[in-house]
């Protein structure tokens, strides 16, 4: 018999079959008709029976729908999908995902899982009070998409502003237009020379001399005046090129310096992608829009005035017919100056992002590789390629447009031009020498007038991508690095009173709150925390990188706010958890801190940190390292970072768990070498997770996830008190971060009976019903196989 489509909302087989029917025939038409003696009831009501066929059902995530089938076994059910293709599934699997689906519902109604957020597969995290703190960010430090007028239209004053970044080059650039009037003025003379040149070839009563000159010497001297246009055309363009490179290289030094003195916060704020896109390509297109550009402009600009001036010596008349075009041509010019201007904000805000991706997953590649990311990263890279050409191809259509009907109103001009000037010619007003040069003089300002369109347009794209450096160059970092009193020493008592601090990025998340602890001279200490507590905003606060919200930090009784930050930072050695090194020598990388630094030094800072794998390069202290030391090993590199720290003779060390990339043989030896530099009266902070690290400290202080210090004293006092914050850090960290208390039951719905049997039977069919033989010959295991025993008993069932 035929059945209409039903809709399986949920399906529990709780109390029995019964309960699972009416759930599928709940709300159906047909619902009334289920009944005991129901073929759909006797399908669901009873376990798989060894004839029942596999029937066709939608994931238990999706509705189930019952599609119209002409049933020839009574226990025969087609359920499927659409539009997804179906899957097989027997019937007792059906009852399985049926219970999971109930399963999940109990759960949200216990608030087990959010359901109205997610479902169990893809379920995050509840948001915590510090998530929603988090959510509070500040981004004051960020710069904006658009620049520094942030979308507005571009003013005079950013114009004027573009044009001064010329100004050093204003002696150069005179020369330049120097060399402009020349060449413009030798092209403005051709169109009058060819419409005297005609007027005697045509008229036989016309002297055969021109200016006072016969032919011959005339096209001489016109021959040397083009010589001379040549002249100077070519020096305006040498001189415009090389002055474009300066300035550009000039900007960019500027910006690269501005840019690298910000302070952390800035760094924070912004992606490194957009950075290098405004030090690169904005840098690019402002030296052509004040050089090339601004050349091509005053170009169009003097051969148009030069070229309308000839016009109207020639014929008022014709003159007073091409203005008619010029008002839609300005228009139009300004609508796509303006248009231009905000699609190249958009493209160059793109190619930022562009870059920002390229820089970012190329740096990590090795991650990719591992994790087989390639193909989604070229397509997230491919993504934004896009962008960048869907932006590409809207500008090409706009540009297509304006230069298309401009050429078409100027081509009726001429055409226009021609008309009116045919019957000037034959009325005899002027000759045809005159309608010649007035055409010429058309198609230099026509071109003249198309040349200040493109002018205005690249002017535009210059002033969009000024804006955005404007923004960089103008802005101050808030911790300057070279304001302050001098710092000839950092030695003395370290002392942290009463500080409170956030991030300037999330400035609702608290890290540290009326945090205190003091740091004799010449002392080691170890700090430890949780992860996330705040161990390494200690080094970033010392070091100068962020400024507290309260309280003060002080060096031997000077607050570290009024010193000299370089200063102070020259006089503190870091090492990081993670290695940074630069591409170049090892000899390079480990002369950071101290270029002046000599081979000597270099040397012995590397045994000190017991570099002695440099002995095994062939180019010992010479090898390169690689893009961010990728030619090295980890431990390689985190020796070669701790040489580096201590060729500065620091009398502040900071080692943020700086022994954590070594293997125990390398950290022995550096702990060696580090506990070398300690005999040195050095002040060394060690952010430690490590045992070993922590127990060569003279004193260890215990921040608590409160941003507080829990407690303080030696390894041995604090080791000694078992429910003290110390004593569970470390119970924690060497139980290797798992629970020693007994594990919780969690609720799990118990396997029917139905699932058990399905269970066996796929298990005996995943071994087999036969065993071969050693002659290759199948034989029979005994008289009954597992998945027979599994079929007599749903046979009982059905019974």
């Amino acid at each position: 018999m035929g059945t209409s489509p039903l809709v399986a909302q949920r399906a529990w087989c709780a109390s029995g079959a019964s309960a699972l029917l009416s759930s599928v025939c709940a709300g159906a038409p047909i619902a009334r008709q289920c009944s005991p003696f129901h073929p759909l009831y006797r399908t669901f009501s009873s376990a798989p029976s060894t004839y029942l066929r596999q029937a066709s059902i939608a994931p238990s995530t999706s509705p189930l729908r019952l599609s119209p089938f002409q049933f020839s076994k009574p226990h025969h059910v087609a359920l499927s999908i659409s539009p997804a293709p179906a899957r097989l599934f027997s019937a007792s699997r059906l009852l399985r995902e049926a219970q999971r689906q109930s399963y999940r519902d109990e759960m949200k109604s216990k608030g087990v899982i959010d359901k109205e957020e997610h479902g169990e597969e893809d379920q995050g995290f509840a948001k915590s009070e510090r998530a929603s703190q988090a959510a509070k960010v500040d981004l004051s430090a960020k710069l904006s998409k658009e620049g520094s007028n942030q979308g507005k239209p571009g003013g005079w004053k950013e114009i004027v502003r573009l044009i001064k970044i010329a100004r050093p080059e204003a002696k150069t650039l005179s020369w330049a237009f120097v060399f402009l009037l020349i060449s413009s003025a030798v092209s403005m003379s051709i169109p009058f020379s060819i419409g005297k040149i005609l007027d005697i070839a045509t008229q036989a009563d016309k002297k055969d001399t021109l200016f006072g000159m016969d032919v011959t010497t005339f096209y001489l001297a016109l021959g040397g005046i083009l010589f001379v246009g040549a002249g100077a055309n070519y020096g305006r363009i040498i001189i415009l090129r090389i002055v474009g490179e300066r300035i550009v290289a000039r900007l960019r030094s500027q910006l690269y310096r501005n840019t690298f003195i910000q302070n952390a916060e800035f760094f924070d704020a912004n992606r490194v992608g957009d950075l290098i896109s405004r030090l690169g390509s904005d840098t690019i297109i402002v030296g052509k829009s004040i050089t090339q550009n601004l050349s091509d402009g005053l170009r169009s600009f003097v051969s148009g005035v030069a070229g309308l001036g000839m016009m109207g010596y020639v014929s008022l008349k014709l003159t007073a017919v091409l203005g008619i075009m010029f008002p839609p041509v300005a228009v139009a010019a300004f609508l796509f100056g303006r248009y231009m201007r905000n699609i190249s904000r958009k493209i160059q805000r793109n190619l930022g992002t562009l870059t920002k991706i390229a820089e970012e997953r190329l740096g990590n590649v090795r991650t990719s590789q591992a994790f087989a990311g390639e193909i989604q990263e070229v397509g997230r890279y491919n993504r934004q390629v896009k962008r960048i050409f869907e932006l590409g191809k809207r500008e090409a259509l706009v540009a297509a447009t304006f230069f298309g009907s401009t050429g078409l109103m100027g081509n009726m001009t001429v055409l226009a031009v021609l008309y009116v000037g045919g019957g000037m010619v034959k009325s005899g007003t002027i000759s045809i020498g005159e309608l010649s040069s007035f055409l010429m003089y058309t198609a230099y300002a026509g071109s003249s007038m198309f040349g200040l369109s493109g002018f205005y347009s690249e002017l535009m794209k210059g002033v969009g991508a000024a804006s955005r450096l404007f923004e960089l160059q103008d802005r101050h970092p808030t911790i300057s690095p070279t304001v302050g009193e001098p710092v000839i020493s950092a030695r003395g008592r370290i002392k942290f009173d009463k500080v409170t601090f956030s991030y300037p990025t999330r400035p609702a998340v608290s890290i540290f709150k009326d945090l205190s602890f003091d740091i004799p001279e010449g002392t080691n200490v170890a700090i430890v925390a949780p992860s996330g507590a705040g161990k390494s905003t200690v080094a970033s606060l010392l070091l100068r990188f962020y400024t507290p919200n309260e309280g003060t930090i002080t060096i031997n009784g000077r607050d570290t706010i009024n010193m000299n930050a370089k200063q102070l930072r020259r006089k503190i050695g870091f090492v990081g958890q993670e290695p940074v090194l630069f591409s170049g020598t090892i000899a390079e990388n480990i002369a950071y801190g101290k270029p002046q630094a000599t081979r000597a030094e270099i040397i012995a800072a590397a045994r000190k940190a017991n570099c002695q794998f440099i002995s095994d390069f062939p180019d010992g202290l010479e090898t390169h390292v690689g893009a961010r030391g990728t030619q090295l090993s980890g431990g390689q590199k985190q020796r070669i970072a701790i040489a580096r720290a201590l060729l500065k003779k620091p009398d502040i060390l900071i080692l943020d768990e700086a022994t954590s990339a070594l293997d125990a043989e390398s950290e022995t030896l550096v702990n060696q070498a580090l506990g070398s530099l300690l005999r040195e009266n050095n002040t060394t902070i060690s952010i430690a997770h490590r045992l070993s690290t922590i127990k060569r400290s003279d004193r260890i202080i215990c921040i608590g996830a409160d941003g507080r210090v829990a407690e303080e004293g030696t390894y041995k006092e604090l080791s000694s008190r078992p429910d003290g914050a110390f004593a569970k850090l470390m119970e924690w960290q060497m139980s290797g971060g798992e629970s020693t208390a007994s594990p919780r039951k969690t609720f799990a719905p118990e396997p029917t009976e139905s699932e058990e049997i399905e269970l066996e039977l796929e298990e005996a069919e995943a071994q087999g019903e036969d065993a071969v033989d050693q002659e290759g010959t199948k034989v029979r295991k005994g008289d009954k196989t597992a998945a027979e025993a599994a079929l007599e008993r749903t046979k009982t069932q059905d019974r």
